[in-house]
């Protein structure tokens, strides 16, 4: 039987964005499926702060992997400190305290609240208020580039499932303060933010994906490698975004990708890449390199039954080793823009996540 069509929607020609899709506010909206149970999306927001914190947030309609019936809306914060250390909350809230707007970005969950707000004169500016325990943040997004996303924004696998991504905030000034223990910090740093949505068993969809960016002073780039399982012909999907100053300059999924030597991991009980290539031949070429891993994690941790011992060998039989993975990498990319050849090196986070 042959594999699933699977219909990436770029603009062409090939794929590739010739033209750039112009996002407008209802694309970082909710994305309701009428009559589907498998409907989910989320709004995620993340900042590296000049006082060193890293703070992630999710606000969340519906988690992919989340059986639809017992499914709850939900928050996810995750801080890590300067001195190393990690802290991750996740709070489920009643379906009758979450809402989102249809027309632009407006989501509440419980006390928590996403919006956008759009100057007449200028970029989108994203607000984010997260507050749960003893955490809170109250932080702007002011876009440094125009929201974007890889063609018309979703993959359709099989005519019925689909996947959705744009980027929101794909380089953003951020300034406000955040609360951790009952101390109040008033922070500026750098920030981006996304949104995905869809239809579908993803697990059932999707094998495995990388997920990162990097910025310097002048470059912004980011990427997001997803592979699909075999039923649907493990199709990879590519897609790279690469921005000089202001301007998006490539909106590209013809990147080919090289891992590097595969290392194992005893916590996440799986492996991972020394180093990821990532090139657009005569256009660009990235490098990362792993210098530590930051979080790992066995995703089957969060199966009930796979806390009992004697259920976690049939478990990784039946589904193989599911893992999360955030690496501090340096990188090292290559850029051909008029001509001129110019290298930077720098360092950056990046995240591998493998369903099977």
């Amino acid at each position: 039987m042959s594999a699933p069509e699977i219909v990436e929607t770029w603009n062409g020609p090939g794929r590739r964005d010739a033209r750039l899709t112009d996002v407008h506010p209802r694309h970082n909206a909710a994305h309701p499926v009428p009559g589907s149970r498998s409907g989910f999306e989320h709004w995620y927001f993340d900042a590296h702060l000049d006082d060193g914190h890293t703070i992630i947030g999710f606000l969340n309609l519906r988690r992919p992997e989340e059986p639809a019936l017992v499914a709850k809306p939900s928050v996810e914060i995750l801080i890590y400190a300067p001195d190393g250390s990690r802290r991750q909350i996740f709070v489920r809230h009643s379906k009758k305290d979450a809402t989102a707007s249809i027309a632009a970005c407006d989501v509440v969950v419980g006390p928590n609240h996403a919006w956008a707000e759009f100057p007449a004169d200028g970029l989108p500016i994203h607000h984010l208020y997260l507050s749960e325990e003893d955490v809170t943040f109250d932080l702007r997004f002011h876009n440094e580039l125009p929201s974007w996303m890889p063609g018309e924004g979703e993959t359709l696998f099989g005519g019925t499932d689909v996947f959705g991504w744009v980027v929101a905030a794909p380089r953003a000034r951020v300034e406000g303060s955040i609360t951790i223990a009952g101390r109040t910090t008033a922070v500026t740093g750098r920030g981006y933010a996304d949104h995905n949505w869809g239809a579908g068993d993803m697990k059932r969809v999707i094998d495995r994906w990388h997920w990162g960016r990097l910025y310097d002073d002048d470059y912004s780039l980011l990427y997001a490698l997803v592979k699909t399982q075999a039923r649907l012909g493990a199709h990879e999907s590519r897609p790279l975004m690469l921005a000089y100053k202001g301007e998006i300059v490539l909106s590209s999924g013809e990147a080919d990708v090289t891992e590097g030597p595969m290392v194992f991991n005893e916590i996440a009980n799986r492996s991972y890449p020394a180093w990821l290539r990532i090139e657009v031949p005569g256009q660009v070429s990235l490098l990362l390199t792993v210098q530590n891993v930051v979080h790992a994690h066995d995703l089957l941790d969060e199966v009930p039954i796979a806390g009992h011992r004697m259920f976690r060998p049939l478990l990784y039989s039946l589904v193989g080793h599911p893992g999360y993975f955030r690496f501090d990498s340096t990188f090292e990319m290559t850029v051909v823009r008029d001509g001129v050849t110019e290298t930077r090196t720098g360092r950056t986070l990046h995240e591998l996540v493998a369903l099977n």
